[in-house]
């Protein structure tokens, strides 16, 4: 039996003065043709609505039929979130009721066509936009926000979305997305998530070109400029909601790191792309390596890829094999990081701050046998490394080519291959080609969705290593608790948490993670062991374990509609 179907009526109270079309315009009190006959007197609404009186039910399916019409998959993210912004409580009953065919639809893959496109679907105002020309008119910004309790915020500037670039500010359509996951897959209600959209320009020539640009413009802003106004927008967050989760999503690998390092001692705040990235990476992995047979200690990682994402899977990746007993420059021996310009090591220079932890020693690879030039290239790191763990993380599709997973799999029984870039069509490499290279060797998880794959009379189910697997999980843990800093244990207990829950703990032929349908029962799971580990922590206020368990249980909001009664 579906959860949502024992949900216990609720009561709401509205203003006296909210009836008729007003109270039909408002997506998260609009019930649609569910109003009863009672509510349709008492509200205004008689006359407005067609006669019969529906279950919220019987609406799933109508609009579910309507979903399946639709031509494409970006029809059906416009058809998605025109009904998010007509009927709230039916959008996020329809997306849970019908998951595994919503997720991809309202985020990755198709939410990078959507942002690409924004400007040409854009159909209702949602959120906030803050354009750097309005920066000395924040605070008036912030007030104009018209929900009473905000408790979840995404913000991004748009400059690093998925693995296609800067978007401007189409980027709004990843907090959008991003928060729609907080209330489908966490339970924080959506009257209390705000996505922001920091509008500092853009150097996207197609959209400073394109006459239907909805942003500002206007190169972005760097520097001084920048710095300062994210420093006047934390401020005012911080005045207008001081008890907030902020998520900064989305920004450029150079911004990313130096945000997060200056800000998460001030306020409740995280990046996903650098931590939960980094702890869903994680979890995955150390599901993987336990069907290898090897402790993640005796695996060594090559990760394609040193922006926000790798460094942040590594850095991750390190912290766990130090928790097992293993010193920190045995940990990160085992790593060997490459960027544009090949292997990180110590004979190179110019190296930005956050890398230099990853750096080879270039005398240790002295007997290397690899091709000509300065560079240590991917081809020649994976030859002399002789990695159990590939991850991808680049945004370019191909790059794991048949020559280096053949190379690869010719020094383990059972490589660890993890293609993470979204949206699809940035992929490191279709699973099909990596099962077929591996003779169904590999172990496998990519960013976006993937069929089963088909080799040698069986199928192969290709994990989704989704952040959706652990943001909306942190955010339900992190306001259960009340925490008031969101550290990276917290994380670390999130990544342990998922391999708990990994079917292949269970059955060595299960999937890596859980099916989509058991999403919210995986994000209670997690959201109590980050809630106790903030506790131990000391970073929200100690309660018993019953007590942490009836909080998140209390705090999962469910998409069920109230009678509404005046406030009279």
């Amino acid at each position: 039996m579906n959860e949502l179907d024992n949900v216990q009526e609720r009561t709401q109270k509205i203003p006296d003065s909210l009836s008729g079309q007003a109270l039909l315009d408002l997506p998260l009190l609009n019930k649609g043709t569910a109003f009863s006959i009672e509510e349709r007197h008492d509200l205004g609404l008689m006359g407005l609505l067609p006669p019969r009186v529906e279950t919220i039910e019987e609406q799933v399916e109508r609009c579910y039929e309507s979903f399946k019409l639709e031509p494409t998959n970006l029809d059906k993210h416009i058809f998605l979130r025109e009904l998010q912004d007509t009927n709230e409580t039916l959008f996020y009953r329809l997306v849970l009721d019908y998951i595994v065919e919503m997720l991809p639809i309202i985020y990755t893959p198709v939410v990078g066509e959507a942002c690409q496109k924004f400007s040409h679907i854009y159909r209702r105002p949602r959120g906030l936009f803050i354009s750097y020309p309005e920066r000395d008119d924040m605070d008036e910004i912030l007030a104009n926000c018209a929900l009473d309790n905000v408790e979840a915020i995404v913000v991004t500037d748009g400059e690093r979305i998925l693995g296609l670039g800067d978007q401007g500010a189409g980027g709004m359509g990843i907090p959008v997305g991003k928060l729609s996951l907080y209330t489908a897959i966490g339970g924080i209600d959506p009257t209390t998530t705000l996505p922001i959209m920091l509008d500092v320009g853009t150097n996207n020539q197609d959209r400073l070109k394109d006459p239907n640009y909805i942003g500002w413009r206007h190169e972005r802003i760097t520097g001084d400029d920048y710095n300062h106004f994210i420093e006047t927008f934390v401020s005012a967050i911080m005045k207008a909601f001081p008890d907030v989760l902020l998520q900064f999503e989305d920004f450029a690998s150079r911004n990313a790191s130096p945000i997060l390092a200056k800000y998460r001692d001030r306020l409740c705040t995280f990046n996903d792309d650098i931590q939960g990235t980094a702890a869903v990476t994680t979890g995955t992995i150390l599901a993987a390596a336990a069907l290898t047979g090897r402790k993640l200690d005796d695996h060594r990682i090559v990760m394609l890829g040193a922006g926000s994402a790798g460094i942040g899977i590594s850095n991750q990746l390190v912290a766990t094999m130090v928790a097992t007993g293993m010193s920190e420059a045995e940990a990160r021996s085992r790593f060997f990081v490459i960027d544009s310009h090949g292997l990180i090591h110590d004979g190179r220079s110019g190296l930005a701050p956050y890398k230099v932890p990853f750096q080879q020693k270039l005398a240790d690879l002295a007997d290397w046998k690899r091709t000509e030039g300065d560079e240590i290239s991917f081809a020649d790191t994976v030859k002399n490394a002789q990695p159990t763990i590939l991850v991808g993380v680049t945004g370019q599709p191909g790059v794991f080519t048949e020559d280096i997973v053949r190379e690869m799999a010719s020094h383990c029984d059972r490589p660890i291959i993890f293609p993470l870039s979204n949206p699809t069509s940035r992929c490191e490499a279709d699973p099909q080609d990596l099962i077929n290279w591996t003779e169904g060797k590999a172990i496998m998880a990519t960013g976006s969705p993937f069929d089963p794959v088909h080799y040698d009379g069986r199928d192969f189910p290709i994990a989704q290593c989704n952040n959706s697997y652990i943001f909306p999980a942190m955010g339900l843990g992190v306001r259960a608790a009340n925490a008031r800093r969101v550290s990276d244990e917290m994380f670390m207990v999130a990544a342990i948490a998922l391999k708990e829950f990994s079917p292949a703990m269970e059955d060595p032929q299960g999937e890596l993670l859980p099916p989509l349908e058991d999403l919210r029962k995986l994000a209670r799971h997690i959201a109590i062991a980050v809630a106790k580990k903030a506790q131990e922590q000391g970073l929200a206020d100690k309660t018993s374990a019953e007590d942490i368990e009836r909080r998140v249980d209390e705090k999962m909001w469910r998409p069920s509609y109230s009678t509404l009664i005046r406030n009279k």
